[in-house]
């Protein structure tokens, strides 16, 4: 694989973006209706929303994205950075992708000026959390969630 460059989501970035989105929802076995999905790219592209996009590149094509949201924070006087959506294509797994993507955050988390990153994964996702062990550190934390309405 060529080298692996990180640069923000644009409009013309749809037709790659929606496959990545796609898997990375099928993956969660979940899925979402053309108008919520439109509603998060409009998001993803809006400068005035708290809600950002990454896309990793090798070879001139989209092999990874990232979602990520700036938020206040209840123990901070800096905002905190959640690493919301991570996901690389099948072929361009293991070749550094996902890493890269998590260092474009923490990037972007620094001159935003937030004092942590941080993100979710599903316990049975074993080969992300290998590199999750090796990029950041498991705080031992459980989440629990009730949907509402």
């Amino acid at each position: 694989m060529s080298v692996i460059t990180v640069r923000a989501l644009n409009s013309d970035d749809r037709a790659a973006w929606e496959p990545l989105w796609r898997g990375y929802l099928d993956f969660y076995r979940t899925s979402q209706t053309a108008e919520l999905k439109d509603l998060v790219w409009r998001r993803i592209l809006d400068a005035g929303e708290p809600i950002h996009g990454l896309a990793a590149v090798a070879e001139g094509r989209i092999i990874g994205i990232v979602h990520y949201v700036f938020h206040r924070a209840t123990w901070s006087a800096t905002d905190y950075c959640y690493l919301e959506d991570l996901f690389t294509s099948p072929d361009a797994r293991g070749k550094g992708v996902g890493r890269a993507l998590i260092e474009a955050v923490y990037e972007r988390a620094r001159v935003h000026g937030s004092t942590r990153v941080y993100w979710l994964t599903h316990e049975t996702n074993a080969p992300a959390r290998l590199l999750y062990d090796q990029v950041a550190e498991f705080a031992g934390f459980i989440q629990y969630r009730k949907a509402i309405g």
